[in-house]
């Protein structure tokens, strides 16, 4: 059974919450969500021993007027597969990139008001990274009235997300100037030859089709 981790508690009664959190705008106790920065050193070394990916550490900035941060990408050997980029803010929290458009803040606000668990936190992380390597990610980017917009499925055995929205005009060009606005369904990582390999079909993965290729949507 596909279980659906929500990324995020929203507050029933949003324009309290807002209000709230601008008349309070820093949560308390807020290292409780450093053990995501654990959580995710130790499953980017499980995967980096694991699958044949190449590791990449810098030091970047999430937005104009933000700080250097630790970025850390891994990048399959094989590019049918979907990239993972993991940022380390300051808050301390996450900043997750699955694929072309995938984007999750982790913790999503971090407020007092919204009282996330860092413990659920770390599972949706862990989940959404798995669906990822599992070949559960599929994207593409289409093009209407009003502009062009990304289209994302992942799925995988705790996660079942769409998402869309609208992409900016640079990023839309370079999608197409890179080939990246036709829709892919990208393919499971490839695991290290020492590592043995269970034969079978990850959760929602289709085995007469091509990893890593040009698909329709349905």
């Amino acid at each position: 059974m596909t279980v659906v981790i929500p990324h995020h508690r929203v507050p029933a009664d949003t324009a309290r919450h807002t209000a709230l959190v601008r008349a309070h705008p820093h949560g308390t106790d807020t290292e409780r969500f450093a053990v995501l920065h654990d959580a995710a050193d130790q499953l980017l070394d499980e995967l980096t021993e694991r699958y044949m990916i190449e590791r990449r550490e810098t030091k970047e900035q999430l937005g104009p007027d933000e700080g250097l941060v630790r970025m850390v990408r891994l990048i399959p050997r094989t590019p049918a597969a979907g990239p993972l980029a993991i940022a380390f803010t300051d808050f301390p929290g996450l900043h997750v990139r699955l694929g072309r458009w995938w984007s999750e803040d982790l913790p999503g606000c971090g407020c007092d008001v919204c009282d996330e668990d860092p413990a659920e936190l770390v599972e949706v992380f862990r989940a959404q990274t798995a669906a990822l390597i599992e070949g559960g990610l599929w994207e593409r980017v289409r093009r209407g009235v009003g502009g062009s917009w990304f289209e994302i499925r992942l799925i995988g055995e705790r996660i079942n997300a769409r998402r869309e929205g609208p992409l900016t005009k640079k990023d839309a060009r370079n999608a197409r100037r890179g080939g990246f606005a036709a829709a892919v369904q990208w393919a499971p990582w490839p695991v290290s030859a020492a590592v043995p390999v269970p034969v079978e079909w990850p959760v929602g993965r289709d085995p007469s089709r091509a990893p890593g290729t040009p698909i329709r949507a349905e």
